[in-house]
């Protein structure tokens, strides 16, 4: 496979093939290659912010992002953005990067389904979210010519059913931690995919707080 992406050139330090090598033996096809997507439409989007990103830091949180809805790499007790950010900041330390460098990258995973906020903070942070959107959601979808997507596609096939697909790993990386949803948008993935979910409701744990009147 090219190094080269529609424009985009894969990084290849050690920090970054390590990543790739770890990524692909630990993710599922349909996340490697969205989280590759992820990168590819992330570093398309500061191209044409014109936004000075770091591309290493980019694709390691584009790598994991979604590393902690896996088997194996998920708590009991965390959101599962916590537990990519947790990883990658375990797996850059030995890459002798700054303090500054991780905490950006645990930044974008670690909020990366937070609305609102990654666009106002670092390229890091911001663009990852970027990537998440326009691959999961569509968002900004026109911005990118045709060509640029259909380059991105074929190197990293989305394949069929993708939509659902994705949604079902979010689903199955969720069930055992549902109450790790309150607040964020994986909530809407659990009521859609789990019957039984009964999501917390802000307003009722303010009305239930143990504080009197």
């Amino acid at each position: 496979m090219s190094n080269s992406i529609a424009g985009i050139k894969i990084p290849d330090s050690a920090l970054a093939k390590a990543t790739t090598d770890y990524i692909r033996d630990v993710e599922s096809d349909l996340l490697y290659h969205h989280s590759r997507r992820v990168f590819l439409f992330g570093a398309l989007s500061g191209e044409r912010k014109q936004l000075a990103y770091d591309p290493e830091l980019l694709y390691v949180g584009a790598m994991f992002h979604d590393l902690g809805l896996v088997e194996g790499h998920r708590s009991d007790d965390e959101r599962f953005e916590v537990d990519g950010a947790n990883a990658a900041k375990a797996f850059m330390k030995p890459y002798g990067l700054s303090d500054d460098d991780i905490e950006q990258v645990w930044l974008s995973i670690a909020l990366h389904t937070t609305p609102g906020v990654p666009q106002h903070l670092r390229p890091t942070v911001a663009l990852v979210t970027a990537g998440v959107e326009m691959d999961v959601l569509g968002m900004d979808y026109a911005a990118f010519p045709s060509a640029q997507r259909e380059a991105v596609v074929h190197a990293h096939p989305r394949g069929e059913g993708f939509k659902e697909c994705i949604i079902c790993a979010f689903a199955d990386g969720l069930r055992h931690r549902p109450l790790t949803t309150f607040g964020n948008v994986k909530t809407d993935v659990l009521k859609d995919k789990d019957a039984s979910f009964k999501p917390m409701n802000f307003v009722e744990v303010i009305r239930r707080s143990p504080w009197a009147e």
